[in-house]
């Protein structure tokens, strides 16, 4: 029997071999169940060796002109449109997605490098001219006296740090590495073990677009490699998006370690239908939200609260249509939904199922009965009706493809009912009203909003603004929060005597 290449890390412009981990992770295909190779679950002295090739590189970087920078930026995302398909393949192997799903986060992703290729203009700085006067001496003839100028700068903070999800391993660390080197730092980043071979691949191919060595840097591991790295002495800024509970930790230990941080963690999305909602928009939104993706990502609608009547036309027409979800490999093409990204998370989503039943709600649709695969990590679309707000599965992150409906009389009952979540990252309306819109959008405590679309997801140029428990920090990722994320402020106030 062949054995299992171990992933490497890349640190310092080159593949480095792992000889000292003690214990390796499997990474497995989850629709087959397939070994695909191990990951090293290694030391600090590895996430040493990372921080120390990036704290090399950063003199020479930061000073090279933001103009030149962003070149290697454009020169990346060719490099990425010509291998899009390759890396989704990738993606697809070890972590479920659809091939068409991973080509979307794929292009996603590709924006975030556009944006980061804005730098010149993000971090410029501000002005004003004679902005005092001194009087203190050398006055002149003609004026009144010396004139005091101010100007701000934006400049690069060091070395900073990114530790990324499984949900979407190409996607997400495109939230943070380009716009970090594009405004002068060197990163860092520790993928999730579970599916690491399309990051390793997303992040080797920063050479061949030019940048410098130790410019860009990854580093495999375990819960040890991720205290180290957000402690470190020489890293500035640290980047999270996870679980709340692991996003809790970061934030506090890397504030607490004198470290920037912003943290995007869990949600709970609340989905409203008004009963003027159009019936199909509504029906194809939801069904997008909630089971796009397996229903594993942080913007996924997972509960919807049907105001009125509208619940009469909603739940029958959402169930026959979810019921018509081919649910398979992701390299079928005809399949709609993958697997999901392991056993221990197919285990529980099914325990979340049996809660749900437990606890009084009504199973319209059982994902343990669909047609799927008898091997790997598969879950049918699962919907819940009269759902209500103490149950767990309305209350906490199921992060799969289960549905929670529960109904109000009024919309601002249901409002009432989203509110008592701990989590805001995403909540949408559907209806043609548009004092119902004004309504939601004021009062509905979420930092990302929709009206008429499932997945409200800022596009590149704005912030990924999740609130409550759903975020924990002050910068969010992407739009201009990013640029100041990676920046600080330095003030020159001059005076020429």
């Amino acid at each position: 029997m062949m054995a299992l290449s171990i992933v490497e890390h890349y640190i310092g412009g080159q593949r480095v071999p792992d000889t000292a981990a003690t214990s390796t992770s499997p990474v497995l295909n989850p629709a087959t169940g397939e070994q695909l190779g191990l990951v090293p679950m290694s030391s600090i002295e590895m996430a040493d060796r990372a921080v120390a090739a990036a704290s090399g590189a950063y003199e020479d970087w930061s000073n090279t002109p933001v103009g030149d920078r962003v070149q290697c930026l454009f020169r990346y995302k060719q490099i990425l449109e010509d291998n899009i398909s390759d890396i989704a393949d990738i993606v697809v192997a070890e972590h479920g997605k659809t091939k068409a799903e991973a080509i979307g986060s794929l292009r996603r992703g590709i924006d975030c490098i556009e944006f980061a290729s804005a730098a010149p203009l993000l971090m410029m700085g501000r002005t004003l001219p004679q902005i005092a006067v001194s009087n203190s001496f050398c006055r002149t003839e003609n004026e009144g006296g010396v004139g005091i100028d101010s100007q701000v700068d934006r400049v690069p903070l060091g070395v900073c740090v990114g530790i990324t999800p499984f949900n979407f391993p190409v996607m997400v660390p495109m939230w943070m590495w380009p716009m970090a080197v594009a405004c002068g730092n060197t990163f860092v980043l520790k993928p999730s073990e579970r599916d690491p071979f399309s990051t390793i691949r997303e992040v080797e191919l920063v050479a061949d677009a030019g940048f410098p060595p130790g410019v860009m840097n990854l580093v495999h591991g375990g819960p040890d490699v991720a205290n180290r790295l957000i402690t470190h002495e020489a890293v500035r800024a640290v980047s999270f998006v996870g679980s709340t509970g692991a996003g809790k930790h970061i934030y506090k230990t890397a504030a607490g370690a004198g470290k920037r941080v912003q943290c995007m963690c869990g949600a709970k999305n609340h989905s409203l239908i008004m009963p003027d909602a159009n019936c199909e928009a509504a029906v194809d939104g939801i069904l997008g939200s909630a089971f796009g993706n397996t229903g594993q990502r942080c913007l996924a609608g997972s509960v919807v609260v049907c105001i009125g009547d509208s619940a009469e036309w909603f739940v029958p027409a959402l169930v026959e249509k979810s019921g018509e979800i081919k649910v398979g490999p992701g390299n079928d093409a005809s399949v709609g939904m993958g697997p999901l990204v392991s056993i221990e998370a197919r285990d529980r989503v099914l325990s979340y199922i049996d809660k749900g039943v437990t606890d009084g709600a009504e199973l319209v649709l059982d994902g343990r009965k669909a047609e799927m695969p008898k091997t790997g990590c598969f879950v049918g679309p699962t919907i819940f009706d009269r759902a209500t707000p103490e149950m767990s599965i309305v209350r906490e992150e199921i992060f799969g493809p289960v549905l929670s409906i529960m109904r109000a009389k009024t919309l601002d009952d249901a409002i009432a009912m989203a509110n008592k979540s701990e989590y805001g990252n995403m909540a949408v309306i559907f209806t043609d009203s548009g004092n119902a819109v004004r309504r939601f959008s004021r009062t509905i405590e979420a930092g990302m909003q929709g009206v008429n679309v499932g997945v409200p997801a800022p596009m590149a140029v704005f912030p990924f603004s999740g609130w409550k428990g759903s975020f924990f920090g002050d910068l969010h990722a992407n739009g201009e929060d990013a640029a100041r994320f990676y920046t600080e402020s330095r003030v020159l106030v001059t005076r020429w005597i």
